[in-house]
């Protein structure tokens, strides 16, 4: 595998050509950011699970997300980046997007760690939108 200079938007395009051939699984490298932003698809019902498994061949962990088991229509409509490294984008609680209605999901990585942009309403805090899931 390549270095990515955005690790996050590099597993957000690798879930959208996933969803877009209607592939089960994706394979790509571990990291805390993007376990987290995984484990919220999970917990809002976007992919089935998050697995991170020890590499056999290189240094580091390997993470599959299983996106649809055994169905055949992914769940996943957009995944969008929000902030990039060359452009942050940043929202105080009151300011972060609704997406599709409550329907969709924004993810927001704040100073109480990586959350959905509810949770982060109903505590009060604001920070990085990391992407945007529909």
């Amino acid at each position: 595998m390549t270095a990515s200079t955005d690790p996050v938007a590099d597993m957000l395009t690798r879930i959208r050509n996933a969803a877009a051939v209607q592939k089960q699984t994706v394979s790509l490298s571990h990291s805390k950011i993007k376990e987290a932003v995984a484990r919220l698809l999970v917990e809002k019902n976007f992919i089935d699970k998050v697995e991170v498994h020890q590499a056999e061949t290189s240094p580091g962990n390997v993470m599959i997300l299983t996106l649809n088991g055994e169905h055949a229509n992914s769940r996943i409509t957009e995944v969008v980046r929000l902030s990039r490294p060359g452009r942050r984008t940043y929202a105080g609680a009151k300011d972060i997007p609704v997406v599709k209605r409550g329907r969709g999901v924004v993810i927001v990585s704040t100073s109480k760690g990586v959350m959905t942009g509810d949770q982060a309403r109903q505590q009060g805090v604001g920070g990085e939108l990391i992407c945007r899931v529909y």
